[in-house]
């Protein structure tokens, strides 16, 4: 199965296929032939001496700068190298592919001033596999993530850096193993290729995609707490939900109600008592507007991915390059700052959940910290304070980065988006949350064991079978990390979503 890329109808989904299941891409032939018209023009203002910025002049504080026609490729391949300054962590595999894929689709729509020769390369390094080395830290987010993509454009000139089946190669070396000779930049190539919002995007589109699947587990593990703690179905009622009608609450209320269709513990308010806390009864409303957050950042992603982020921009009908401020991340620089605070939220509510069950004052008589013979045993006790530090943690990283900008280029850039960092942290957060999801989860199935369940809902069931399947019953004190461990992973890796979803639809956002 391939992917045709247009510029216009990239989706989130189609992100995660290319960048983790390694799906191949193809370029539609429509595509082909805005990319070429573009070339045209681009070389029309170089014989014609045409002042544009990018074009014909320098970069930045030097866009005042004219550029002779027989500079303008030393002046594209000097602005790769020179803005190749990344430092700290390398992305990951994936991010990187993310990368390549997401400026594909940009330069696809033919505003850009590519040629169709460069565009191939780049498009034959994603297909056989060459993932640049890119470094996590360097990006103000405006001007587009010029330091990632200088990175990503080195090893297509031939220098900087590649893995290739898993190896750590030169650029050169890298593109040779695979057939593919380094392109020699002509005007305008190196400006379209490192001016975008693809680097921020691309953890986003992959984060993104995570968080939609988290917000199903976020269900699925509230849904095991009502099974533990004999939770009151009614605050589910639809019809409490269709009277304040926010799409996620209603949503949220209609998921729960579907995992805990048939289940023999959950109760009736007055049966035992007339209210839950509001870690259980809110649940609607709390994961409901996470999931109301969720889909307006997915919207905004969506749209930016199928966008043009250069400078200038090139509109071949009109003959026009116009130069303007596309490659500014300010857009999802708030999405991402929004989407960090969503999820820490998700953990936020799951922590106070966790402390519920374990919590011999309000656990409705369930043992302290899940262990039948406390004081010998500590059971669940320190779980819970990884979770709050988890939590924790997530309010520091939540603070937000759009908020902050640094003047740069003598200036002349004097607001910047931050986009970058935002959406590095939102991954840090997302990564924190599936832990604390996972030793909720992990609580809720021992609580469930230890009250000697009655029957569990449709889908608390698979729940209980899929993590019963790598972690057991815990009837003494163990080391316990590899259990959290466990069950994080079937999390992260999808499978307790895929598990579930097999058999029942739970709506996301």
């Amino acid at each position: 199965m391939n992917i045709c890329i247009d510029g216009h109808h990239l989706t989130i989904e189609q992100v995660k296929q290319i960048a983790r299941d390694h799906v191949r891409v193809v370029l539609d032939d429509d595509a082909k032939q805005r990319i070429m018209d573009a070339e045209k023009m681009v070389q029309h203002y170089v014989d014609n001496g045409i002042v544009s910025y990018g074009i014909t002049t320098g970069f930045g504080k030097f866009s005042d700068t004219y550029i002779s026609n027989g500079d303008t490729g030393i002046l594209q391949r000097n602005l790769i190298m020179s803005h190749a300054c990344g430092v700290g962590d390398v992305l990951e595999e994936e991010v990187v592919r993310a990368i390549i894929l997401l400026r594909l689709n940009s330069l696809a729509q033919g505003y850009s001033g590519i040629r169709l020769s460069t565009f191939e390369t780049l498009l034959a390094m994603l297909n056989s596999d060459v993932y640049p080395v890119v470094y996590e830290k360097g990006s103000l987010g405006a001007s587009g993530d010029l330091c990632p993509l200088a990175h990503l454009a080195l090893v297509l000139i031939g220098e900087g850096e590649a893995f290739v089946e898993g190896k750590r190669v030169s650029g050169l070396e890298a593109l040779r193993s695979v057939g593919l000779e380094p392109v020699t930049l002509i005007a305008k190539e190196g400006l379209a290729l490192i001016n975008g919002t693809q680097a921020m995007c691309s953890v986003g589109c992959l984060t993104m995609y995570d968080a939609l699947q988290l917000s199903k587990c976020a269900d699925m593990t509230l849904a095991m707490t009502m099974e533990a703690l004999s939770g009151i179905i009614d605050a589910f009622d639809l019809r409490l939900h269709l009277v304040r009608p926010h799409a996620g609450q209603i949503h949220t209320a209609e998921n729960i109600l579907q995992l805990l269709s048939g289940s023999g513990n959950v109760t009736r308010q007055g049966e035992v008592r007339v209210q839950d806390a509001y870690s259980l009864r809110c649940t609607p409303q709390v994961h409901g507007a996470i999931k109301d957050a969720l889909h307006h950042v997915k919207e905004k992603l969506e749209i930016e991915i199928n966008s043009v982020t250069d400078n200038p921009i090139l509109f071949v009908e009109d003959g026009d390059a116009i130069s303007g401020g596309n490659f500014h991340g300010e857009s999802v620089a708030l999405a991402f700052d929004y989407l960090s605070i969503a999820l820490s939220e998700m953990a936020n509510i799951s922590e106070r959940r966790l402390e519920k069950m374990l919590n011999p004052a309000i656990n409705h008589g369930l043992p302290a910290f899940l262990t039948k013979n406390g004081g010998l045993h500590s059971g669940f006790m320190i779980v819970q304070y990884s979770a709050a530090a988890l939590v924790s943690e997530n309010k520091v990283l939540a603070h937000p980065s759009s908020v902050d900008s640094i003047p740069s280029s003598a200036n002349q850039e004097d607001h910047v988006s931050m986009g970058t960092i935002g959406a590095m942290k939102a991954r840090k957060i997302l990564r924190n949350v599936q832990n604390v999801l996972a030793m909720e989860l992990l609580a809720a199935c021992q609580a469930v064991d230890i009250v000697e369940h009655q029957a569990l809902g449709q889908g608390t069931q698979l729940v209980y079978d899929c993590v019963r399947s790598v972690v057991e019953y815990l009837d003494k004190d163990v080391v316990m990390y590899p259990y959290i461990h466990k069950v994080n992973e079937l999390i992260s890796s999808g499978l307790l979503v895929d598990t579930v979803c097999e058999t029942m639809y739970l709506q996301e956002v």
